[in-house]
């Protein structure tokens, strides 16, 4: 016997279920032309963090497998791109593959700042597969405390 989960129909409401649906029919169609072709290597994304603090942004990426010189990072009118390529491990004929969830290919991502960025200073390091780029922000961008006088 077959366990299906129950989802109860409401009066109130008979559209509720459509949005569920909707849902499903989403992550079915990203996952579809997320998938690997025959016409070569599927599309991906690295994941990012972007924080910002009172005097900088902080940027980092997970780039598992990837090396520094793989990666290109470009700061041009504040915005941040970062571009690459991961590639695939060569195909041996000795053996078959019996799970391919790994993506590989080219990426770029920009991430635009609502503030001006020193560029002199910007630093970018690559550790245990992560890029983290500090961003500082210009003198006149940092919020300033304004003390107020009571008289």
């Amino acid at each position: 016997m077959t366990l299906v989960r129950w989802q109860p129909m409401t009066a109130r409401n008979p559209f509720e279920g459509f949005a569920a649906f909707q849902c499903r029919m989403n992550r079915l169609f990203d996952e579809a032309f997320q998938s690997e072709t025959e016409a070569g290597p599927a599309v991906w994304s690295p994941r990012v963090d972007v924080t910002e603090f009172d005097d900088r942004f902080e940027v980092s990426a997970e780039l598992p497998g990837m090396v520094a010189e793989e990666v290109k990072v470009e700061l041009d009118n504040n915005i941040l791109s970062l571009s690459g390529e991961k590639r695939a491990e060569e195909e041996r004929k000795d053996r078959d593959l019996y799970v391919a969830e790994r993506r590989f290919g080219g990426f770029r991502r920009s991430f635009q700042f609502p503030t001006h960025l020193d560029a002199s200073k910007i630093d970018a390091s690559f550790r245990n597969g992560v890029l983290t780029i500090t961003l500082p922000k210009v003198e006149a961008a940092k919020p300033k405390q304004i003390e107020i006088k009571v008289h």
